[in-house]
């Protein structure tokens, strides 16, 4: 007839959604929901598994800014060094949000997973890059490795210890050195900050390393080293013994 506007069907689907939505008829009514979806920790966006055996996971988490890990679970003990962070928030499966103090690089946490997993998503919501070392233990409980005393060594102060590892910090400015320490636990190296140093080891030539923040190093049983700091800025590694 003349005069009647014929509606596209498109449009009239879009106004009964609408329509819908107001009345307060479910979504499932229109569209199913979709669920989070939530992730392995070594699976989720910017957490990189970057090196593993049969005692640990470490993985590279690297959130830069604007970017969301989405939601991941923890489930296994795991041991994190920070190497920077700025704003960040962190959202629960329930939707709680909460925007945690900005730490310090260098700081150390452990958490016990594998009693209490969780699931969250974390955001980065300034400029600042969120960069963390975490390093997870595989096996199930305490493996029984004897670890090595650093009790009163120049350059050493215990920063973490527990029934799973025992971590120290080394702090050494340049041109100093810390005096030799025999590793009796497998172990994890991590550098917070530092730019070259020397490894010394009895019957070895000495070896120069230079360092970046973030990385790390393996530490086999039965090795004797002394550190020196022959850079130009202030050394600070974060060593880890596993028990």
């Amino acid at each position: 007839m003349w005069g009647e506007v014929t509606e596209p069907p498109r449009t009239k689907r879009r106004f009964l959604a609408r329509a819908l939505l107001l009345l307060g008829a479910p979504l499932g009514v229109m569209q199913a929901a979709t669920p989070q979806t939530v992730l392995p920790v070594e699976q989720a966006p910017y957490h990189v598994p970057a090196f593993n055996n049969e005692h640990v996971r470490v993985l590279n988490v690297f959130i830069p800014a604007q970017r969301t890990s989405g939601f991941h679970r923890h489930s296994t003990d795991s041991l994190g060094v920070l190497i920077g962070e700025g704003p960040r928030t962190v959202e629960g499966l329930s939707g709680a949000v909460t925007s945690p103090p900005v730490r310090t690089a260098g700081a150390v946490t452990f958490s016990f997973y594998s009693r209490e997993p969780i699931v969250h998503a974390v955001t980065v919501t300034g400029d600042t890059p969120f960069r963390n070392i975490v390093v997870e233990l595989l096996k199930s409980g305490p493996e029984g490795f004897t670890l090595s005393s650093r009790d009163g060594i120049a350059g050493y102060t215990l920063v973490l210890d527990n029934d799973r590892v025992r971590a120290w910090r080394l702090v050494l400015a340049p041109g100093e050195e810390a005096p030799a320490v025999t590793q009796t636990a497998p172990g994890i190296r991590i550098v917070v900050a530092g730019n070259e140093l020397v490894e010394r080891v009895p019957g070895r030539p000495d070896r120069g390393i230079a360092p970046h923040p973030g990385e790390f190093f393996w530490q086999d049983v039965g090795i004797t080293r002394a550190v020196r700091n022959v850079g130009t800025t202030r050394l600070e590694l974060v060593e880890v013994e596993l028990k």
